[in-house]
């Protein structure tokens, strides 16, 4: 002890890098404490605030807290990426909790509008750490689950006994993770409160999970592991009241929900913010007692539903956002004074605990609403026009079983089709399609899958204003006016995508390029050094079940030429149709029928090389962007990837790799050194380089120039007219594309199109940027947009007007290799299926683009 004490006097050990806040700081004035309730400080070493608390240590207290109380129980309901696991507890009465189930049971029964109204606890769900860089949203759960397991007398058992309380903590794990070593690695022995220190400048990485995703925009699209564990837990209870605690920019006070007034999605009925802002006045008594700031109505909306204050609105939940003035590395300057992380966690806390006491407060309320809203969803669902809704997948029943899985996890009801139906302009048959119904209790849910709008009260948006899922699945759907008993014939669930093996085969096999995995097929014979030729038009090939017409881009493996055994390849193909689900045939001749190439034709089947993928991040790149690349190569497809920081390329050897992806940002430069090499390693080495967003602007303006500056116009020879400085914001927002689903014409005959059934195709925009249309080759417009291209989400007319029939994807010659740019992001949020195609097209098609002989 005289040695330690020695060596910190000296400095010669890290002293905290925060102030210290031993558990009294956050205990309840008035309440009484079991000393016999480990406290924080003396599992960790140090006190809530003091420092960093790490994930195993976290998950360590939380887990002895919840073992030793009888009124908390903790499972582990899924895992991150890196594999940390995400934490479940339930809180309430020792009697609750000999009942549990039953509770929940009789809470789920009785929001069934044919079974009379319950009277259990109120169910309240908190949620902590969805971004990992907000750390009191995260450490907040530390003092809640003590205050929950040693609080002592009538009023907190009387709250137990009232409610179970719904904690999952940490939602991201790995962001957390990354985000303490970042603040350890920089921590100093005194704290340094200068917010340029670089302990205090890590948010979007932080914020994010493994793979770069803001999981606060997943409870819709449902991509992550994370999200799938937590939203099925919340589905298993379906709470009353949701509560999601983050932090945001150092300057700003405190927030929390009802939020701005006239931002809400036309789907939440107004009931749900009248009740939430009741719940808000136990926040604000709280608040007010300590003379602290705050704001409940201004800055944040409700519109987006994939949101974790938002989707709960839309599925019968309050939904509550609280965001507090962050304190980055622990300690830092601001302009209202030094903000502090243990005053942070104090705060989340404080209004944990007054979130559970709103709720109380009007339990009879919030119950009765919550009944109502599934019964009036249910009537409501009778009543509308549409009744229901058909949706199909042609020729990528992977793709298809995606969107099953994902209503299935918004607890939607799907039927497979009893019989054929017309609508929507195409008969959809039964075997490849599947029906959802409106009338449902989750009606206002299947709403905000499925709808379409394009007119707003407001033109000012949080997040993105059109997410019809259909669309980014590229599903062929349509409404209907009616359905009939026979239309509807056995309620489904999502199914294994394993595919039977193929018969073996005296020839080769063939692989369908139009199925959502054949990429992760493609790759895994080109990684075996399997020689693979790809049908650059449609074939009508004999098989083991006949004479099928293949599309181009299918994937055709002959025995001839190969050094791998028959034997092993039809080992290899199988684990493709069992592991990727891809459908595998066997061909049995090398003739084709219909006047289509034959297998040997060289220019109908043409031969491709494995990818060698260079994925540039950081210096000014998106990272969601490259994140959602490296997740779509990696995660899904099953490519390695190398990744590397744009500002880090000189010394790079350039002859490793086949395709360069760039994604857009706030800064695309490159080094002029490292440029000339990039355009010498395309023009004579063959590369391919795929670009998306501002990185397609700027490859454009590198290999073929360019005259303008890429955006939209926005000057006018008109004088500008006078407005109200208060009109400020919405006007600047007019001409915004936040996010929305604009209509493409693809060629589908055309590499970068290969796979797809039909040349209509939904396309995610969020940016202005205008491609040029090559002058000098006729055939590089891989996708145009149509001459009235919005189909979801916000675009002001004169938006429209500029993208109506400009470039949405550009493939062309340079040299020996090929450019390919995307005027936005074909991977968007992991979610846009359609266009995921296309950039998958890029990294195995680009090679097969011709240049045109003729002149033009």
């Amino acid at each position: 002890m005289r040695l330690l004490t020695g060596l910190l006097s000296l400095g010669l050990l890290a002293a905290p890098a925060a102030q210290a806040a031993p558990i009294e700081f956050y205990q309840v004035e008035g309440v009484e404490y079991d000393s016999s309730v480990q406290t924080p400080e003396a599992h960790f070493g140090f006190g809530v605030g003091e420092r960093p608390v790490r994930h195993d240590l976290m998950v360590s207290y939380l887990t002895e807290i919840a073992e030793s109380s009888d009124r908390i129980s903790v499972e582990t309901i899924g895992y991150s990426h890196e594999r940390r696991p995400i934490l479940f507890f339930t809180v309430t009465s020792p009697e609750n909790h000999g009942r549990i189930e039953e509770i929940r049971e009789a809470h789920l029964a009785q929001l069934d509008p044919a079974n009379p109204a319950g009277d259990g606890p109120a169910v309240v769900w908190i949620n902590y750490g969805v971004h990992g860089a907000e750390s009191s949203g995260m450490d907040a759960v530390i003092p809640t689950l003590y205050h929950f397991a040693a609080a002592q007398g009538d009023e907190i058992e009387q709250t137990l006994n009232d409610s179970v309380i719904l904690i999952t903590a940490i939602f991201n794990p790995d962001g957390h993770a990354r985000r303490i070593n970042h603040v350890e690695a920089f921590a100093g022995s005194v704290p340094t409160t200068d917010p340029s220190h670089e302990q205090h400048n890590l948010w979007v990485e932080a914020r994010t999970n493994h793979y770069w995703f803001d999981l606060n925009r997943q409870w819709l699209l449902q991509t992550q592991p994370e999200s799938q564990a937590w939203l099925t837990q919340w589905h298993h209870w379906k709470p009353q009241v949701s509560a999601d605690f983050h932090e945001m920019g150092t300057e700003a006070t405190y927030y929390f929900h009802p939020g701005e007034p006239l931002r809400r999605n036309p789907l939440i009925p107004v009931e749900a913010r009248e009740l939430t802002q009741g719940i808000a006045e136990h926040h604000i008594e709280f608040l007010d007692g300590e003379g602290r700031l705050f704001t409940s109505e201004e800055g944040f909306d409700n519109f987006y539903v994939g949101k974790g204050s938002t989707y709960p609105q839309v599925n019968g939940s309050l939904g509550i956002l609280f965001e507090i003035g962050a304190a980055r590395g622990g300690l830092i300057e601001a302009e209202r004074g030094l903000v502090r992380h243990d005053d942070n966690v104090r705060t989340q806390f404080r209004t944990s605990l007054t979130t559970v006491s709103g709720a109380l407060a009007q339990r009879e309320q919030i119950a009765d609403y919550q009944r109502r809203f599934f019964a009036e969803a249910l009537a409501a669902g009778e009543q509308d026009r549409v009744r229901g809704y058909v949706f199909s997948a042609e020729g990528d029943p992977a793709r298809l079983n995606m969107f099953v899985d994902l209503l299935d996890r918004h607890d939607v009801d799907v039927y497979a089709l009893g019989r054929d139906v017309r609508a929507g302009g195409r008969t959809f048959e039964p075997g490849e399609a599947f029906i959802v119904p409106m009338a449902h209790t989750q009606y206002t849910m299947i709403r905000s899958i499925f709808d379409q709008p394009t007119e707003f009260a407001e033109n000012i948006f949080y997040d993105v204003s059109g997410w019809t899922l259909p669309l980014a699945y590229d599903l062929e759907f349509a409404a209907l006016n009616t359905i009939t008993g026979d239309m509807l014939a056995e309620q489904v669930d999502p199914q294994p995508m394993a595919q039977p093996a193929p018969p073996v085969s005296s020839y080769g096999y063939i692989l369908r390029w139009s199925d959502y995995y054949a990429p992760r097929g493609l790759y895994r014979l080109l990684d075996e050094d399997v020689e693979v030729r790809i049908a650059t038009e449609p074939a009508v090939i004999l098989t083991h079940e006949g004479e099928i017409e293949f599309g181009a881009g299918t994937v055709f493996v002959p025995f001839m030429g190969q050094e791998m055994s028959r034997d092993a390849i039809h080992a290899l193909v199988s684990r493709i149709a069992e592991e990727d689900g891809v459908p595998v045939f066997s061909a049995m001749s090398g003739s084709t029928s219909n006047n289509t190439p034959d297998l040997g034709d060289r220019r109908g089947f043409r031969s491709v090389d494995r990818p060698e993928v260079l994925v540039l991040f950081d210096d000014g790149l998106s990272l969601y962007d490259a994140g959602e690349v490296w997740h779509q190569l990696d995660h899904r497809m099953h490519i390695p990837v190398t990744l590397r920081r744009k500002d880090e390329l000189s010394g790079l050897d350039w002859s490793r790799y086949t395709h360069l992806i760039m994604v857009g940002g706030g800064n695309t430069r490159l080094d002029e050194s490292v440029q000339e090499r990039m355009e010498q390693w395309v023009r004579e080495e063959g590369g391919v380089v795929i670009a998306t967003r501002q990185g397609a602007t700027r490859m454009q303006d590198i290999f073929f120039g360019s005259d303008e500056d890429n955006e939209a116009e926005t000057a006018s020879d008109e004088p500008l007219e006078r407005r109200d400085y208060a009109s400020m914001q919405i006007n600047d927002a007019e001409h915004v594309i936040g996010g929305a689903i604009f209509a493409g014409d693809l060629d589908t005959s055309h590499p970068i199109g290969f796979g797809y059934s039909d040349r209509f195709l939904p396309l995610h925009r969020n940016t202005a940027l205008i491609l040029d249309r090559p002058e000098d080759d006729p055939f590089a417009v891989v996708v145009e947009y149509a001459e009235d291209p919005l189909l979801a989400g916000y675009a002001s007319e004169r938006r429209q007007d500029e993208l109506s029939g400009t470039p949405a994807v550009v493939a062309r010659r340079a040299g020996a290799g090929s450019v390919i740019l995307f005027a936005d992001n074909p991977n968007f949020r992991a979610t846009f299926r359609g266009t995921e195609k296309m950039f998958m097209n890029a990294v195995f098609f680009g090679g097969l683009i011709s240049r045109p002989s003729g002149d033009y």
